[in-house]
């Protein structure tokens, strides 16, 4: 069993920031890529950052220059730095992984999600 457990979440004022930090753990094999998604009422599930193993990172557009993302890949965590927060990033934050488990099943998981809020 695979599991991503994120943390980090909170309530900051237009312009700060937050760190958010993805752990997987159980019977991980490795991982190709690990990604942060986020999603507000009403609005889809969007890609926001992911990393390669190779550590090549791609960012929507709408936050690039402000957010970067990062892994350890000892600790199997993946990192989200998030400066310069404005109220549309406010959006519940979840972990994801393309990993192969220790049978070598390549599989997609997710973290239960973190709730990231901007707001003065």
């Amino acid at each position: 069993q695979v599991q991503l457990v994120e943390s980090g979440g909170g309530l900051v004022q237009p312009g700060g920031s937050l760190r958010l930090s993805c752990a997987a753990s159980g019977r991980i094999f490795s991982i190709y890529a690990m990604g942060w998604y986020r999603q507000a009422p009403g609005k889809q599930r969007e890609l926001v950052a992911v990393i390669t193993s190779g550590g090549s990172t791609n960012y929507q557009d709408s936050v690039k220059g402000r957010f970067t993302i990062s892994r350890d890949n000892a600790k199997n965590t993946v990192f989200l730095q998030m400066n310069s927060l404005k109220p549309e990033d406010t959006a519940v934050y979840y972990c994801n992984a393309d990993l192969i488990t220790i049978d070598y099943t390549r599989r997609v998981y997710w973290g239960q999600g973190t709730q990231v809020t901007v707001s003065s």
